[in-house]
């Protein structure tokens, strides 16, 4: 458990855990837009699966370095939690827009 020495470091403790609640549930947002997207392809008009699965796969990996700064070193445990398909966890990584 951390040791905090100035009450200012509690303000920056509290900042990272919202952060961090955010990112996750950006990964859960993104995961369920590609269920949904599977579910009725139609209804999206023109985008594509592979976009679907790219936005999740950046928000698996934006959680994962996150988690990473706290030390919680476990994708795998992410991945089970959150039902990341191994399709999300092979794409992880940034999105490289052009």
């Amino acid at each position: 458990m951390p040791r905090f020495e100035n009450p200012s470091d509690y303000l920056f403790a509290a900042e990272a855990a919202a952060a961090l609640g955010h990112s996750g549930r950006k990964l859960r947002k993104a995961l369920d837009a590609l269920i949904q997207f599977d579910q009725s392809p139609s209804s999206y008009g023109r985008r594509t699966r592979d976009e679907f699965v790219a936005a999740a796969a950046e928000a698996y990996w934006s959680y994962v370095v996150q988690r990473e700064q706290f030390g919680l070193i476990d994708p795998d445990y992410i991945a089970a939690e959150y039902g990341v398909p191994e399709e999300v966890q092979r794409a992880m990584g940034p999105n490289v827009r052009t």
